[in-house]
């Protein structure tokens, strides 16, 4: 049998699918429906200083005939009264008790206003609570949100404030709008938190329109930068999440958000560190019934794979990550085309020949081109692959033969007890002596 339960920091839930803290979980009807097709926990939407929304506040990002590949937002945490979101969490959490229910909190940067939110919502029976420290646009510019997560030393004094009276779970959300994500995750630990939740959405601007020359979304003729969220930003949250998975002074369970959108994105997260993963864009595009696919789908993964629980698989990719100095120099792969499924569509040589290294060429068979690769001259940038239409046509086929392992920390580490530098004038001797060849 294959167990899909999870615990992220002391949280426990059914399955790692929770709805992220945004519009989707901004009331108990809401939440319950979502709790009906099968989620496993919920963030509720982030409550705190009154607010007022704008319209119009979203902007989609398209591209090549598929929609929302991105989401721009300008929406600001629950404008709903306090007191009303604290009854229908409580209210959901009686109704729903064996799925996560965690408050997301933001609020003055005060000791005693974060003590008292802080009470009320665990006075609601909640399962955690999550501090956001993300929000880039609207918040921020009243020294909350993305203002609090970019400078360590406020993420630690209010999460301090936070834990110092917090009987549950406590999770920081941080904001990948800096430049080293180490330091407010550093942060959090420093300050008691039991896990972290990231990524936040992206400072962005979605577009102009060309006709009108204005900011999208506009609100009556004025924009400005939003959120950025979809399925667009997930390499860069897996690059994060990895990042603070990996580091040894941070070790805190890790909830993954930005870009899930199935569960192939949901297990990439997992085998990445994480212990739950967090959706919101794809929510807001198909619905709650996205959660049905997503459980089955990684159900009969791990059932093919051999693994019975979420434990089994998390983490799993982290030790593939390395330093680029690490990479083995004498690994060598080709380009190769199967005739059979190739279309002669020549995207693979005029990618090749505008922009890599004019390896394919053109040969005319029976009234077309048929495109080969002078394998001598390729140097395996493997760009052919991915710009070819059909799955399968080009493969990157390894031709070493995985005999000899050399790195450029150790060439260049032999280089320095000789004392003599790698400079353009030596290259030749070089790679003469190691037997590289560099491309």
């Amino acid at each position: 049998m294959t167990d899909l339960t999870t615990n992220c920091g002391g949280i426990k839930s059914p399955n790692p699918f929770w709805l992220a803290s945004a519009p989707p979980t901004n009331t108990a009807y809401q939440v319950c429906r979502a709790f009906e097709q099968g989620w496993g926990g919920a963030v509720w939407k982030t409550i705190g200083e009154p607010v007022m929304n704008v319209c119009n506040r979203y902007g989609g990002y398209d591209y090549n005939g598929q929609k929302l590949v991105g989401l721009n937002n300008i929406e600001l945490i629950s404008d709903r009264p306090i007191e009303l979101n604290l009854k229908e969490i409580a209210e959901t959490k009686r109704l729903w008790p064996d799925r996560a229910i965690v408050v997301s909190l933001m609020v003055e940067s005060k000791k005693e206003t974060w003590h008292e939110i802080v009470k009320r919502s665990i006075d609601t029976g909640c399962d955690g609570i999550e501090l956001n420290y993300g929000c880039p646009h609207g918040m921020s510019e009243r020294g909350m949100g993305s203002a609090v997560g970019q400078v360590p030393e406020y993420c630690k004094m209010i999460t301090e404030w936070v834990t110092e009276v917090s009987t549950i779970p406590v999770l920081v959300k941080l904001t990948p709008n800096v430049s080293n994500i180490l330091y407010p995750a550093r942060a959090a630990k420093a300050a008691g938190a039991s896990g972290i939740s990231l990524i936040n959405t992206i400072n962005s601007i979605i577009g102009v329109d060309l006709d009108t020359f204005e900011i999208k979304p506009s609100v009556a003729g004025k924009g400005g930068h939003g959120g950025y969220a979809g399925a667009a930003v997930k390499p860069i949250a897996l690059h994060l999440v990895s990042q603070v998975a990996l580091d040894n002074e941070v070790n805190l369970p890790i909830s993954g958000i930005g870009g899930i959108s199935n569960w192939k994105d949901a297990v990439e997260f997992i085998l990445l560190g994480c212990s739950s993963v967090q959706v919101c864009t794809a929510v807001m595009h198909y619905g709650f019934r996205i959660i049905k696919d997503m459980i089955e789908g990684m159900t009969n993964w791990m059932q093919s794979k051999g693994f019975s629980s979420i434990d089994d698989i998390r983490g799993k990719s982290l030790s593939r990550l390395d330093n680029f100095g690490n990479f083995n120099l004498l690994h060598k792969t080709v380009a190769r085309i199967d005739q059979k499924k190739c279309i002669h569509c020549n995207l693979c040589h005029i990618a090749c020949e505008d922009g890599a290294h004019q390896c394919i060429d053109l040969i005319p068979v029976n009234g077309h081109n048929k495109t080969v690769v002078r394998e001598d001259d390729c140097v395996g940038c493997s760009l052919c692959s991915l710009v070819c239409p059909v799955e399968g046509c080009i493969a990157m086929v390894r031709v070493d033969d995985d005999s000899e392992r050399k790195t450029w920390n150790e060439l260049m580490l032999n280089f320095k007890k000789e004392e003599k530098p790698l400079s353009w004038e030596n290259l030749g001797e070089f790679q003469k002596k190691y037997g590289i060849k560099i491309h």
